[in-house]
Formats: structure tokens, sequence, C-alpha cells
């Protein structure tokens, strides 16, 4: 039996501060994606043709190459901070909760990673050819 008081019990085991920078993460991430979004679908759109080796050429163009990845690696952020939000408010097991934000952050890395390096690959490629 603990002759402490319930507010004495809970003092010192508040917050961890970590849920502002998170918060702040996801608020960013989504301003940031609104620019990109906008810049992508006005191209997309606006593409002469689907052909594919004028997309190619689209992609290695300018600054696409550079807008699209931050596009990929920006929409891999915003969706890896979602994803980890839904996961830890409603997976109760500890274990599978924390098998799944591993899991979480491990695919959205490879994701990101994985379409980098196609969009640099079809850049540079095209560039060497044409």
């Amino acid at each position: 039996m603990s002759l402490r008081t319930p507010l004495g019990k809970v003092l010192g085991r508040g917050s961890a501060k970590q849920g502002v920078a998170h918060w702040w993460a996801q608020r960013v991430s989504a301003v940031a994606l609104v620019p990109l979004t906008l810049w992508f679908a006005f191209q997309v759109v606006h593409l002469p043709t689907t052909d594919q080796f004028a997309v190619r050429e689209w992609i290695a163009s300018g600054l696409n190459p550079v807008l699209l990845v931050l596009l990929v690696g920006t929409i891999a952020w915003h969706s890896a901070l979602g994803v980890q939000v839904v996961l830890e408010d409603y997976v109760p097991n500890k274990a599978v909760k924390l098998t799944a934000l591993l899991a979480n952050t491990f695919i959205h890395v490879v994701v990101a990673f994985a379409a980098s390096y196609a969009v640099l690959r079809i850049a540079f490629t095209t560039l060497a050819q044409g």
C-alpha cells in the first residue's frame, strides 16, 4: 500500500514531448505536397503524349527529376507518419505494434529509395543517350 496521492504517482510521467514534432512533421509534409502535387498533375495533364519515350524525355528534362524525387520522398515521409499514427492508436498488442512500426518504416524507406532510383536512372540514361 502506498501513502502517495494520485497526483504524486503521476508526476514526472507526463508527455515525452515527441508528439508535437510528429504533428509538425505531418503538417509540413502536407504543405510541401500541395505545390508538388499540383505541379505533377499539371505536368501529366499537359504531356503531349503518353508514349514511353516522351515520358522518359519529360522525366529527364529540366528540373523534373529533382521535383519528382522531392515528390516521392515527401509522399513516402507523409505516408509513413500517417500509418505510424494509425498503428500506434489502433494496434493493442505491443509485439505486433512494434513489428508493424518497424515494417512500416522499412517499407516506406525501400519504396522511396526504389522510386528515387528509378527516376534518377531514367533521367541519367536518357540524358546519356540523347
